[in-house]
C-alpha cells in the first residue's frame, strides 16, 4: 500500500489516485476497467483471490476480477469479484465504496460491472479496457452495454501509473530480489559435480519458496550449451552455469542472474565476466531521477561496441515490478517488442529498471549478469547486490 498517496475524505486509497486521474485525463479516458490480476491487485492495495492465484479456469468459464475506476471519482470506484473472495473481504475489507463478491465466471462478472456503472451514472463516452486481459465473452457484454463508446487499451495508462513505485512497493521489490539472490547462493553452495540442471532448478524452487517467494521461472545454462531450459544435462567439473530466476513476493518480481562454476575459473573466464560487470556498472552509472532513459543505453553501448566479443554481446534494460518488461520501456529492439517512448523521457524516482548484459561465447558458453536497479532522487540503489563474480559450487 502506498501510505503516501493522497486520500479522498473517508477513503483510504492505496495508490496515488491523483496521478491516475492526470494520466486518464491526458488520454481522454472517462473510465478505466482493470481485469488483469496484477492491475486489480495493485488498485486494491494487495488483494488477490487466493483460490485463483494459480489457475483462472473454473467449470465452463473462467475467473475474471473487474475493477472500475471513473476519472477523478474514486468515491464511485467498484470491485466485482468471485463469490469465494467474500471470505477474504470478511477478514480484510477492501477500500472500494462498491464491493461485490457474488460472481461465478467472466460473463456475470462483467454484467455486474456494467449494471453498476449504469446505476452509478458513470460517464462512459471513452472507456479504457485491458484488451489483452479481457476474454471475448466478457468483452461482448461490455461493448453491447455501451455501443456508442470509444475504446482504448488501458494497458498503457495502468503501466504508467505503476511505473513510479511507492516506498512500500520498493521495499517489497528489494525483499524479492534479495531472497532470489540468497536462494541462488544456497543452491550453488549445495551443488556437487554431476547434478542435473533439472535438480538445480528444483533446489532453487525450494529455496525461493522457503524464503516466502512464489517461484516463477529459472532460465539455466550449463557448460558450452546455450539451451536455457531445465534438463537432465549434468553440471560437471569445470562447467560454467548461468542461473537467471524470477521469484515473486506479494505480487512483485525479483529478477537477477548470476554465474557459477564447478571448480575454479581460469583467467579468460575471469576476464569475460569482468567485462560484463564493467558494462553493467557503466549502464547503471547515469541512473537517477531526471536522467533520460536513453542515457542507460548510451553509457553501455561504447563498452559493448569496442569489445572484441561485440558480435556475441547483448545489452538490455527494461522496467521491472509486478510485470516483467513493464514501464519504463527503453528500447524497441530488444527480445520483447514494444514501443520505447521512455527512452526520451526523464526517469522518475521510484521507477525500477532491470539491467542485463549477456555474452554468448562460442567456446566458453552463456555468461550473463542481470541486476534490479531502483531510481532514486540522487542516484540509484541495486537490489540484490552481491555474488557478482564466479560463485563456486559445493562451497
Amino acid at each position: 500500500m502506498n501510505v503516501n498517496a493522497p486520500q479522498r475524505s473517508g477513503l483510504h486509497i492505496p495508490f496515488d489516485h491523483t496521478r491516475l486521474d492526470r494520466l486518464m485525463d491526458a488520454a481522454g479516458i472517462d473510465v478505466a476497467i482493470a481485469t488483469s490480476k496484477h492491475n486489480v491487485q495493485y488498485l486494491l492495495g494487495g488483494h488477490r483471490a487466493n483460490f485463483f492465484d494459480y489457475m483462472d479456469a473454473t467449470g465452463v468459464t473462467r475467473y475474471l476480477p473487474v475493477f472500475v475506476y471513473p476519472k477523478a471519482q474514486p468515491e464511485k470506484a467498484a470491485y466485482i469479484g468471485h463469490r469465494l473472495e467474500k471470505f477474504q473481504t470478511q477478514v480484510k475489507a477492501l477500500w472500494t465504496p462498491e464491493t461485490q463478491t457474488v460472481t461465478a465466471g467472466s460473463v456475470d462478472a462483467m454484467q455486474k460491472a456494467v449494471d453498476y456503472m449504469k446505476k452509478a451514472g458513470i460517464k462512459s463516452k471513452r472507456i479504457a479496457a485491458e484488451f489483452g486481459f479481457l476474454p471475448y465473452d466478457a468483452s461482448l457484454v461490455l461493448r453491447n452495454a455501451f455501443p456508442d463508446a470509444e475504446w482504448v487499451d488501458a494497458l498503457y495508462v495502468f503501466e504508467r501509473q505503476r511505473a513510479k513505485k511507492s516506498a512500500a512497493e520498493l521495499a517489497t521489490l528489494k525483499v524479492a530480489s534479495e531472497a532470489v539472490l540468497a536462494s541462488m547462493q544456497a543452491t550453488i553452495a549445495a551443488a556437487m559435480p554431476g547434478i542435473s540442471k533439472q535438480d538445480v532448478v528444483e533446489r532453487l524452487r525450494r529455496e525461493e519458496t522457503d524464503r516466502g517467494l512464489t517461484f516463477e521461472y529459472c532460465l539455466i545454462t550449463c557448460g558450452t550449451s546455450m539451451n536455457r531450459a531445465p534438463s537432465e544435462q549434468k553440471w560437471e567439473r569445470g562447467d560454467v552455469m548461468s542461473i537467471d530466476s524470477g521469484g515473486n513476493y506479494r505480487g512483485y518480481i525479483g529478477d537477477i542472474c548470476r554465474m557459477a562454476i564447478q571448480g575454479e575459473p581460469d583467467t579468460e573466464l575471469n576476464d569475460l565476466l569482468g567485462e560484463i560487470e564493467s558494462i553493467q556498472r557503466a549502464a547503471m552509472t547515469p541512473v537517477r531521477a531526471g536522467a533520460m532513459g536513453r542515457e542507460i543505453y548510451a553509457a553501455a553501448e561504447p563498452l559493448r561496441a569496442k569489445s572484441k566479443h561485440h558480435n556475441h554481446l547483448d545489452f538490455l534494460a527494461h522496467g521491472m515490478g509486478m510485470v516483467s518488461h513493464e514501464a519504463p520501456r527503453l528500447t524497441d529492439r530488444g527480445p520483447v517488442p514494444y514501443p520505447n517512448e521512455y527512452a526520451n523521457q526523464p526517469l522518475e524516482a521510484g521507477m525500477v529498471v532491470s539491467v542485463e548484459t549477456t555474452l554468448l561465447h562460442p567456446t566458453r558458453g552463456f555468461i550473463k549478469l542481470e541486476d534490479t536497479v531502483a531510481v532514486t532522487e540522487n542516484g540509484h540503489e541495486i537490489y540484490g547486490e552481491g555474488a557478482r563474480g564466479w560463485n563456486r559450487a559445493g562451497h
